[in-house]
Formats: C-alpha cells, structure tokens, sequence
C-alpha cells in the first residue's frame, strides 16, 4: 500500500491535480540524493553507497513510485528496483556490455532486427523511472533520445522495404513518455506499411505513472488498431488502484495486455511472490506473458538468481493455477540468440507407441502416440 502523499515532506504542498498530472509526475521525478532522503530513511551508509553509484548511473524516480517505498525497510520490493546501489558498481566475470548484441543486430540507427518477421523500434531513451536491473542501463539511462528527423526516415524506408518483416515493436527507454502527438505522429507514418500487421508497445509507465494513462492517449491508440502492449510489473505491491485502472482503460480501448517480469533476486524469486503476482495481474485484465531470467549486463548480477529457480517457480505454478497464469520462463540468450524457453521437461520417454509423461504432481501417465507413417 502506497503512503499518502502529502505525508511525504517534499510533496506535502502539492496538489491532487498536479498529482494526478504524468507530465508533472515525470517533471518531479526523484534524480538526486538530497531528494530521495526526503522520502526515505538511510544511514550514513547507504547514504555513501548511493552517492558512490550516482557517479556512474544516474536515479530517475516519479513521485508515485517513490511513495510505494517502504521508507524504512532497505530490503523493501519497490526500494530495491529503484534505489540506486554500490554492487552496480562491481561487474561478474559473466558481464557483458551488450549481451543481446543489440548492437550488432541494429542495420541502422534505433532500430533492432534480430528475429525475421519482427523487429524493435527504440523511439526513447527516457524513462519514467530508472530500474537498476535495466538490461540497456548503459545504454539509455538519462538519455532521451528521440527517433525522429533521419532516424525515423530510414527506420520507415527500412520497415516498408523489408517485406518479411510483419511485426514492430516500439520500445526505448519508455515510448509512452512521448506526448500524445508525437506517439500519434509516429504511428501515422507506421500503420499505412502494407507488410505490418501488428503493432506493439512495450511499456513499463502502467506501473510507474499510472497516470499517463489518460483518455486522450487511449483515443489515440485506438486509431491504429491491431495495437498491443506489454507491461512489466515484477511484485504484487506494484498492482494499486492506480495501475489497475490504467490497465482497465486500455483494456477498454480494446488494447490486448501481457506482462514481462523479469527474475531478480530477494525480490520475486519466490513461488508464493510469482503466485500472487500472476493472480493480481490476471484480475486487472493482464496476461502472464514472459518471466526474464535476469540479462548479463554489466552492473546488475546481484539481481540474477539460479536458472533453477525459475524452473522450480514454473513447476510451482503448472497445475497449481489456471494455465492463463502461467508465463513462459525465457533466456534471452547471449550473443543475439533470441528468446529460449526453459521449462521442466514433461517428456519421460517416448517410442514409437507410446510417449511416458509425467504431471504437475509427479505422477507417470502413458500416451498413445500416433507412429510417424501413420500421420503422414
């Protein structure tokens, strides 16, 4: 539960308009030490800790989120993502700078084509808020670019002479940080691709700032139908009355909904935690898409878990839940590889007759499978 704002000293003078206002929830974010103490208790500790890693990663924090923190408790869920921390500053032996060689798979400026029929269309490098387990952390923190002018010219010649490509994906950094005209402008110039059959955003302000999430923007998405969106809360705290009716709204403007979490350590890496979480999400309209095992990017290997922990919160959940609720557990694999499934296997056995299974509960079943001959 969220603390009531004007509680918070910083922000006891504010109004419920210029709360309830994105633009001046992202004009207010928390981006200095001097403000976060402010909101939160720290020792002297902690305070030198943060100080340390601002040198190199800077903190971006909306008013909103900001009052989800436990202002107590380090080890709150919402702190931790958020709050800046001195392991940032320490890389593995596994840690890469551009691990899903985004990079490499980038033909032209702002624009990424891994996959054949889909690609990733990087319209921001500004955030509502800055994650510490960002896998584009160096990439994209403070900086707010915009693809426009040139960029956008070649990204939309790139797009529309690509006949194979079938997909888009504008992500960023955060492209509903954009205003309503420039999203409207930019998928005016992207709907009218014959070869473009869906359009996707992928955003992380329904859990950060809500409140960006208003009438206009969804009259405006509507305009560019088949539009999908995918979300990304990682804890149930995340999942307010502000979040749910932002997730309603667009579920209305008849915006398909899924959730990306990512993995992370103390934080979710628990069956109970992904349960509840899962639960919540589908009660507001949003489908359990991905679970992330947690990027090699450099900085945030204190936020990875074993891959089997992932595995054991899927075996958790199979059976247990309705199978909307299940997210498919990925690997976004070094060096470009794309997305990998990583499951239990339910395949004993199989011969020619028969494939041996074994459930949720651990019980052995038999199939009869229909021989190879036999099915052509």
């Amino acid at each position: 539960m969220s603390r009531d704002y004007k509680s918070i000293p910083i922000w006891k003078d504010v109004t419920t308009e210029q709360w309830n206002d994105w633009k001046w929830q992202l004009s207010n974010r928390i981006s200095s030490l001097e403000q976060l103490k402010q909101v939160i208790v720290m020792g002297y500790e902690e305070e030198r800790e943060i100080a340390a890693c601002l040198e190199k990663y800077p903190m971006a924090i909306t008013p909103y989120y900001a009052a989800l923190m436990d202002e107590t408790n380090r080890n709150c869920p919402i702190r931790m993502q958020v709050i800046p921390s001195v392991k940032e500053l320490h890389n593995t032996e596994i840690d890469q700078h551009d691990p899903l060689h985004e990079i490499l798979n980038s033909p032209i400026p702002g624009l990424i084509h891994r996959y054949p029929d889909r690609v990733a269309l990087l319209v921001s490098g500004n955030c509502a808020v800055y994650c510490r387990f960002c896998t584009r952390k160096s990439s994209t923190y403070g900086r707010d670019r915009v693809c426009r002018g040139v960029d956008l010219e070649n990204a939309i010649t790139y797009l529309a002479s690509n006949h194979q490509i079938r997909d888009v994906l504008i992500t960023g950094g955060d492209p509903l940080c954009l205003s309503d005209n420039a999203l409207s402008s930019l998928l005016e110039r992207l709907r009218p691709i014959k070869n473009l059959e869906i359009i996707r955003i992928g955003s992380r302000v329904p859990v950060t700032m809500p409140q960006r999430i208003t009438s206009e923007l969804c009259a405006v998405l509507k305009n560019y139908h088949p539009i999908w969106l995918n979300t990304h809360f990682n804890h149930p705290r995340e999942i307010t009355a502000e979040a749910k009716r932002a997730c309603e709204m667009l579920a209305d403007a008849g915006i398909p909904l899924g959730n990306q979490s990512v993995l992370l350590n103390g934080i979710n890496d628990s069956p109970s935690v992904m349960q509840k979480l899962v639960h919540e999400l589908l009660k507001i309209r949003v489908r359990p898409y991905y679970l992330y095992q947690c990027d090699l990017t450099e900085g945030i290997g204190h936020f990875r878990t074993p891959v089997s922990t992932g595995i054991n919160i899927i075996r958790a959940l199979q059976g247990h839940t309705s199978g909307l609720a299940v997210p498919t557990y990925v690997i976004d694999a070094p060096g470009g590889g794309g997305k990998i499934p990583v499951n239990k296997n339910y395949i004993v056995s199989r011969s020619s007759k028969e494939i041996i299974l074994q459930n949720y509960q651990g019980q052995v079943c038999k199939y009869p499978d229909v021989s190879e001959e036999q099915g052509d």
